[in-house]
This record gives C-alpha cells, structure tokens and sequence, in this order.
C-alpha cells in the first residue's frame, strides 16, 4: 500500500454551501457542497439542485463543463436540439449526463419539487443564452 506523499487526505463536508455562492439560472437553485479551489477540490463542482414544481429555467450551456445528475425526487425535463423542441425526462433513481456545449433548458413542468445531486467538471460553468 502507497501512502500520500502530497498531503493530502479525504475528508467530508457538512451540509450544502448557500445558494448565492455559486453560478445559478432561473427556475433552480444549486447549493454547492464540493467546490474546485475550495474543499481540497480541483477538478469537480457538486452539489444538490432543487426545482419547485412548474418551473422552468432560460436557455444555457455548461461550456466545457460536463454534467452529470441523480434524481432523488421528482422529475426534471431536459429540452434541447432545435428551438428546445426534443426533450428527455428523468426521474427518482435516474441518472442524466448533459455533454458540454449542448444547449438546452432544464425544466419541472410536473406537480412535485425536484431533488437531484449535481456533479460538474471542471466547475459549475452556466452560460446563460438570453430568453
């Protein structure tokens, strides 16, 4: 067995950050738990995502940042392609990866708030394209 010869060890956050210290978008709120440049993270944005019900985000892209997301409760829909038309929707013990560049819109049209866990890399990048 190796040993660290960097310093550095694993160690663990309690609870999410608040929402305003991190990129958001309408229609959810992100609450960072583990941050690059913060947390010994240099690679990695994740955190919880929640959505109440009939809400519906602008039109964005993550830039390089690929995403990737399990639903805990709820249902989150993902539009995209051209004019936002095609759509995928994922539910409680789904997992969504959204690939970096990929417009698209992330949406709760149904009665129940949404839950996921939300991880990003290499950060929480939110390109907003205007509504």
């Amino acid at each position: 067995m190796s040993t660290s010869t960097t310093g550095q060890k694993p160690y663990v956050i309690h609870g999410a950050q608040d929402p305003s210290t991190t990129t958001q978008t309408r229609g959810m709120i992100r609450s960072p738990g583990i941050v690059p440049g913060t947390n010994g993270a240099s690679k990695i944005w994740l955190g919880l995502v929640t959505a109440a019900p009939h809400e519906e985000g602008p039109p964005h892209h993550h830039g390089e940042a690929e995403t990737a997301a399990y639903v805990l409760k709820g249902k989150v829909r993902v539009y995209f392609g051209e004019d936002f038309k095609e759509y995928i929707d994922a539910g409680p013990g789904d997992f969504l990866f959204v690939p970096a560049h990929v417009p698209h819109i992330e949406a709760n049209p149904f009665d129940e708030t949404q839950e996921a866990v939300l991880a990003r890399s290499p950060d929480n990048i939110v390109i907003n394209l205007g509504e």
